[in-house]
């Protein structure tokens, strides 16, 4: 999770901007800002014909998406994903326990005991450089 945090503080210092404020998700901004930290990031698209972008980063697949998009763009919401296949299903006690310590983001268990953790942010409005900046790294 902290690959995740670190790559979302750098992502923010170079989103897109209107002045001081990111006012909606770019793929192609994005993937370039996960490739110059060092990760790989393939463009896709999810089954609306909305953008995501997939990576991994220490052995973690975890993808991008978004959401509120027009035509495939300005998106105005991505959602960072990741999601766990374990051998062996993991009960509700560490999960119960992320979501009791953290404020930001959401952890859950599928039917099959496998985690996936998942933090939304919201573009709808536009949210300032710094806001979301200090969001993330809270």
């Amino acid at each position: 999770m902290r690959i995740v945090l670190f790559f979302l503080a750098t992502l923010i210092a170079a989103a897109p901007a209107t002045g001081d404020t990111l006012v909606r998700a770019d793929a192609e901004q994005m993937a370039d800002v996960i490739r110059d930290v060092g990760f790989k990031a393939v463009i896709t698209t999810d089954s609306d014909g909305d953008p995501m972008i997939k990576s991994s980063s220490q052995g973690a697949d975890w993808s991008i998406l978004f959401y509120g998009c027009t035509g495939g763009q300005t998106c105005t919401s991505v959602q960072f994903s990741a999601a766990f296949d374990l051998t062996d299903p993991m009960s509700g006690t560490p999960i119960n326990d992320w979501n009791r310590d953290r404020r930001y983001g959401k952890a859950y268990l599928d039917a099959e005991g496998d985690p996936y953790l998942e933090m939304d942010v919201d573009l709808t409005h536009g949210v300032s450089v710094a806001t979301f900046a200090n969001t993330v790294q809270t």
